[in-house]
C-alpha cells in the first residue's frame, strides 16, 4: 500500500482497528458527530464532526485527507477512484445528478494526535455559503440541501490514488425547518388576547396623556391670573406746597 511514512514498511498484519476494504486499502473506524454539549451540533443545513485526529498515523505527512458526503443509496457502489470535484463529485449538482461529493481537503499534518487544552477539534460540514452556486468550486463545503439523511467518510489520497479510508458513518439527519402552517396566526386565541391587551393599554395611555396635558394647561392659566393680582402697581408721588408756607423762602424747594 502506498502512502506510508518513508523508512517504514507496512506491517504484514494491519492494526486491529483497520479492515481490508474491497478495493484493498486500509479501512479505519467511522467518523462520529461532535459531542452533544457543543451548541449547534446539528442544524437545518450543517452538522459537526470530530476531526480525524490520529486516525491515519502511518501515512506520509503530505497525504491529502478528504471528506466524502453521500446519500445512503450511494454508499454501496461508491468509487474511490473518481477524482474530487470531477464529474459525479460536484457539490453544485448534489443530490440531483450527483449522489456524493468530496470537500474539506487538507493534509494529514492538520490532524495531529496531540491536542492542546481547550482546543476545539471539530469540522462543520455545510458552513460555506459563498461558493454554493459557484461551479468553479465543485469541492465547496456548501450548506446541505435538505434534512437527509447523509453518510460521510474520510478518504486519504496520495495524489489521485486512494491509500486509506474510514468506514461510513451512521446516517445523519438534520433538523427540519418549522412549516409556516405551524406558526400561530393572528386569529388564534393567544394572538387575540395579546391584541386586546395592547388595545386596552393604548387606551389607558391615551387617557393618562390627556389628563397630563389638561393639568399642564390648567396650571398655566392659574399662573397667569395669580401673576395679574400680584403685579405691583406703579406709584406716582406728587409734591404739594401748603398755602401757609408758600411765601417762606426757606421752605421753598
Amino acid at each position: 500500500v502506498r502512502g506510508y511514512s518513508r523508512g517504514s514498511a507496512p506491517s504484514t498484519a494491519p492494526p486491529s482497528s483497520w479492515l481490508l476494504a474491497a478495493d484493498a486499502i486500509p479501512t479505519l473506524n467511522k467518523p462520529v458527530l461532535a459531542s452533544s454539549i457543543l451548541g449547534g451540533r446539528i442544524t437545518a443545513s450543517t452538522f459537526v464532526l470530530e476531526q480525524p485526529r490520529c486516525i491515519f498515523p502511518d501515512l506520509q505527512d503530505d497525504i491529502d485527507i478528504w471528506l466524502v458526503v453521500a446519500l445512503p443509496e450511494a454508499v454501496a457502489n461508491f468509487s474511490n477512484d473518481v477524482k474530487p470535484g470531477g464529474p459525479g463529485r460536484e457539490f453544485q449538482k448534489f443530490p440531483h445528478s450527483t449522489l456524493a461529493y468530496m470537500t474539506l481537503n487538507t493534509t494529514i499534518l492538520n490532524y495531529p494526535c496531540n491536542k492542546n487544552n481547550g482546543e476545539i477539534t471539530v469540522l462543520r460540514v455545510g458552513s460555506e455559503t459563498k461558493c454554493a452556486n459557484d461551479a468553479s468550486r465543485p469541492t465547496c463545503n456548501g450548506p446541505l440541501p435538505g434534512p437527509g439523511p447523509y453518510q460521510v467518510k474520510f478518504l486519504a489520497l496520495n495524489g489521485s490514488e486512494p491509500v486509506a479510508q474510514t468506514n461510513w458513518s451512521d446516517p445523519i439527519t438534520l433538523r427540519k425547518a418549522k412549516p409556516s402552517s405551524s406558526i400561530p396566526s393572528m386569529g388564534s386565541g393567544h394572538s387575540g388576547s395579546m391584541i386586546a391587551l395592547t388595545a386596552i393599554l393604548s387606551i389607558l395611555f391615551a387617557i393618562l396623556l390627556a389628563g397630563l396635558v389638561t393639568m399642564l394647561l390648567w396650571g398655566s392659566d392659574t399662573g397667569d391670573v395669580s401673576s395679574t393680582f400680584s403685579k405691583p402697581e406703579a406709584v406716582t408721588v406728587r409734591r404739594y406746597n401748603t398755602h401757609h408756607v408758600h411765601d417762606q423762602p426757606a421752605a421753598r424747594l
